[in-house]
């Protein structure tokens, strides 16, 4: 992307709650009178093929993938302090959930440090679990994809961090239960 905001043709973007695509194609269509531009994605993780026309981009909240600075960062915060959790299931969730909607990394990384600190303290419901474990693939994938390196290095790189503050990534079966 350049600093017009326009992607190109093999670009790494993220699509909200969705994860890493690449810009695989830019069309143009016949709307009627007006010609509208598209930007085909590929998104990584289900070969899902999403078209999005140039003027939703920003409304959706598609975006560049983070830079190596953004990355330091989102560890750091796994790696220290506390977090804030709503007491209220219904608010916790709609909360988590909206955050999830943004598609902001910083956003994932507080749903998925808020719902470790809460797994502590007691059973994360079906949903929560579900939850946590889209933020931390999601939260793995985007930091893979900046860092241009294998998705076990970066949850090599998160379980340190979490470890800083006695937190640790749930393992598959626990999640499934």
């Amino acid at each position: 992307m350049n600093a017009t905001g326009v992607f190109h043709i093999g670009d790494k973007v993220v699509y909200p709650n969705h994860g890493v695509g690449t810009v695989e194609e830019i069309s143009s269509r016949a709307m009627g009178a007006t010609v509208a531009k598209f930007y085909m994605l590929k998104i990584a993780a289900s070969s899902l093929k999403v078209m999005v026309p140039f003027a939703n981009m920003v409304n959706i909240g598609v975006r560049p993938v983070v830079r190596n600075g953004e990355v330091q960062k989102i560890v750091d915060y796994l790696s220290s302090g506390e977090c804030i959790n709503a007491a209220d299931w219904k608010d916790r969730f709609k909360e988590n959930s909206d955050r999830m909607r943004t598609g902001e990394l910083a956003d994932v990384a507080a749903v998925l440090k808020g719902l470790l600190v809460l797994g502590q303290s007691k059973s994360l419901s079906f949903r929560e679990k579900k939850m946590l474990e889209r933020a931390r693939y999601l939260l793995v994938s985007e930091m893979a994809a900046s860092r241009n390196c294998e998705e076990s290095l970066i949850e090599q790189a998160l379980t340190k961090a979490l470890l800083k503050c006695n937190l640790r990534f749930p393992e598959i079966s626990e999640l499934a239960s």
